[in-house]
């Protein structure tokens, strides 16, 4: 280290000595000498593609002057030496030498030098330039395909200065239970619950970077349990099967052992994503009965069953035949309670009252007209 520093205060004499065309013999005070001539400006710290002013006060009785980076000499007075087109002058006077640099990079950081020559003797300023540069994800997993059960890693890299803090998150669906602060993010044995996008932060105190990566999980068919369907002989009937699968699972119908197809014995079928659908446009006697769907990827299959059944609707001569003569009697009964009276006709032979109301008597008739159809 102490070589180090001696080759640098050497290649810096020299600079200045070829820059003034100093003698030989003109003293240069050494580290152990007083500090009124060499003085140790604050580091300045500066962000990536922000623009630097480097600036040291003159003084009376100045002859000549110069700004130099490590060993190179950016400027000496007026005349640039640097072939940086970044790199200009902005003021230079008794009171002032002030350059600036333009779209500031990592490779600009370092010690700059500001050094003078007056009639008495040279003095130097210098001053470490700090750059800090944002975060940039430079190497991130490209999104992934995997099977159920698989383990997963996955992994961001990123740049920045002062070095970025790296996290994983899961985003979508939300999970905040699934995160790291590491580059890398394991995930063993995945379940289909864990598929989603993934996002990778990289920040420090510059800025964010974000990307992300779409996770896909593969896994079998899982069906939902079928459910019956009654249909009027005649009518419409529709039977639903349902599966959950990744990729989509294709779908088959069979009829005991037989499989059907779509367009046979006037029966559709239509497939939407999870969803099949088996229509019966016009049902007849012969189509009740247990249908099997079948749910099917390249990982594996499920099936369901489900029953056609028949739904008798009741008709009107039904009704009547359901209603037995008691009911008649019954009603007779709460009528007599109501209406018995001088409009009620006795039966002689038994001494009983048989109460019939005009209501009564019309709802009879009603219904020994019906029953004729």
């Amino acid at each position: 280290m102490k070589m180090a520093v001696a080759s640098w205060r050497r290649c810096v004499v020299m600079s200045l000595r070829l820059l003034f065309l100093l003698p030989a013999g003109l003293p240069v005070r050494s580290q152990g000498e007083s500090q009124s001539d060499n003085k140790q400006m604050d580091n300045i710290t500066i962000r990536q593609g922000e623009t630097l002013f480097l600036s040291c006060s003159q003084g009376d009785f100045v002859t000549h002057t110069a700004w130099l980076n490590r060993s190179s000499i950016l400027y000496a007075g007026e005349d640039k030496w640097s072939v940086d087109p970044r790199v200009s002058l902005v003021t230079l006077n008794q009171d002032e030498f002030t350059i600036k640099i333009e779209d500031v990079d990592l490779t600009d950081e370092g010690q700059y030098i500001c050094a003078v020559q007056t009639s008495r003797r040279p003095r130097t300023t210098s001053v470490h330039i700090i750059v800090q540069v944002p975060p940039k994800i430079v190497n991130l997993s490209k999104d992934l395909v995997v099977n159920e059960g698989s383990n997963v890693t996955l992994m961001c890299l990123a740049n920045g200065k002062p070095e970025p803090a790296i996290v994983w998150r899961i985003i979508s669906p939300s999970d905040d239970s699934l995160s790291s602060d590491n580059e890398v993010l394991e995930i063993p044995f995945i379940s289909r619950y864990r598929a989603g996008v993934y996002e990778c932060t990289a920040a420090n105190d510059i800025a964010v970077d974000t990307q992300t990566v779409e996770l896909t999980v593969n896994f079998p068919p899982s069906i939902s349990d079928g459910r019956d369907v009654g249909v009027t002989l005649g009518q419409r009937g529709v039977l639903l099967c349902e599966a959950d699968a990744v990729p989509e699972a294709d779908f088959e119908w069979y009829r005991d052992d037989r499989r059907i197809f779509n367009g046979f014995d006037g029966i559709e079928i239509e497939d939407d994503g999870p969803l099949s659908k088996l229509t019966f446009f016009n049902v007849s006697e012969a189509d009740y009965g247990n249908y099997s769907c079948v749910a099917i990827n390249k990982l594996g299959s499920a099936n369901t069953s489900i029953v056609l059944y028949e739904i008798i609707e009741p008709t009107s001569s039904t009704l009547l035949q359901e209603m037995t003569s008691s009911d008649l009697e019954h009603t007779a009964f709460e009528n007599n309670d109501l209406l018995e009276g001088p409009g009620a006709v006795q039966d002689g032979s038994s001494g009983t009252s048989t109460v019939f109301t005009p209501t009564c008597l019309l709802l009879i008739v009603l219904l020994h007209l019906l029953l004729k159809f």
